[in-house]
């Protein structure tokens, strides 16, 4: 078995290449060649933790594995990250353990790769404003994600934390990009081409009449039930697309509208993967407001570790142990 750790992660896989395999495992996704098996996710009991486990496979690489890991509150406090995890990838000819891999940050950059994805095939072209909501670890990945994908000139910004908007805004200016932080999320919200959400909130954080028209929002908070960032008039207004529709009904951002009838399964235009497959419309006009629900599905896991397995293995490095 092949063995990464956490530091080695970092330097096997950057987030230009996790934008590339997250696009191709969710185009994969749409065309049945991939899919993400049923989640576990529950409450400890024990540190206040939240625990789960994330399966599935795609066969036009191949891969298969688990990603297993979740949230602990305290951990900051022992000089850890909250988020902890690591991914599990099996020999799809044999279904023996094959790799054991660090996924902390590689779980960072895989969301910041989806968010991305979403807003190279949603946003407008011309787009040069980006809105963050929430400026914890997860904001740097999402900006460097996004620079990626669109040339942006200014960042606005808000979170309740003035350390996290000032350490945020340092990162920002050493980009050489413009920033402004707000003490109101509506100015950061009505300034802004693109918007990101990326926060724990369980209650509306952006509220629908502070949109404005052509804005694409990328809702990378909500993947549990009760989590919520965006009013719920405003999911039923705008252009709607998921990473995979069971998960954003139940447990992502659309699970509120959802719930109180504002919308149905039809008014979902399509996952993000059938926009980048030709198998549905992305954008329809410059006056659209599009939304992504990014919960986060098992296979973004599985591809980027994946990827940092084969870096590993042209490379030779990593640990090889008898397993």
């Amino acid at each position: 078995m092949l063995v990464i750790s956490e530091t080695l992660a970092r330097d096997l896989v950057a987030i230009e290449e996790a934008l590339d395999a997250v696009e191709q495992t969710f185009s994969a996704m749409a065309r049945g060649l991939a899919r993400n098996y049923p989640v576990v996710r529950e409450v400890v009991g024990h540190a206040d933790a939240v625990f789960g486990v994330k399966t599935g496979a795609d066969n036009s690489v191949p891969f298969l594995g688990l990603k297993a890991g979740g949230y602990w509150p305290h951990n900051l406090a022992r000089g850890l990250t909250n988020h902890q995890s690591s991914t599990l990838l099996f020999d799809p000819d044999t279904g023996r353990a094959s790799a054991l891999v660090s996924a902390n940050y590689l779980t960072g950059i895989r969301t910041g790769a989806a968010s991305a994805i979403a807003t190279k095939h949603l946003s407008r072209p011309d787009s040069e404003s980006l809105g963050i909501i929430g400026t914890g670890t997860q904001s740097l990945y999402q900006l460097k994600a996004t620079l990626a994908v669109r040339s942006i000139k200014t960042v606005h910004a808000w979170d309740p934390s003035p350390d996290n908007l000032a350490a945020f805004g340092k990162t920002v200016a050493e980009l050489g990009i413009a920033y402004r932080a707000y003490r109101n999320r509506e100015d950061a919200v009505r300034l802004s081409d693109i918007l990101v959400t990326v926060t724990p909130s369980t209650k509306a954080l952006v509220e629908s009449e502070w949109v404005v028209p052509g804005t694409h929002i990328s809702a990378m908070g909500a993947d549990t039930r009760g989590k919520q960032e965006l009013d719920p008039g405003l999911v039923s207004a705008a252009a709607l697309f998921v990473d995979e529709m069971a998960q954003s009904l139940s447990i992502g951002e659309f699970q509120h509208a959802y719930a109180q009838g504002m919308i149905k399964e039809s008014d979902i235009r399509g996952s993000i993967g059938a926009v980048i497959a030709g198998m549905a419309d992305g954008r329809r006009s410059a006056e659209e407001i599009t939304i992504f629900d990014g919960t986060g599905v098992s296979l973004q896991d599985l591809v980027v570790a994946n990827l940092a397995v084969r870096r590993a293995t042209d490379k030779s490095l990593g640990s090889r142990v008898e397993f």
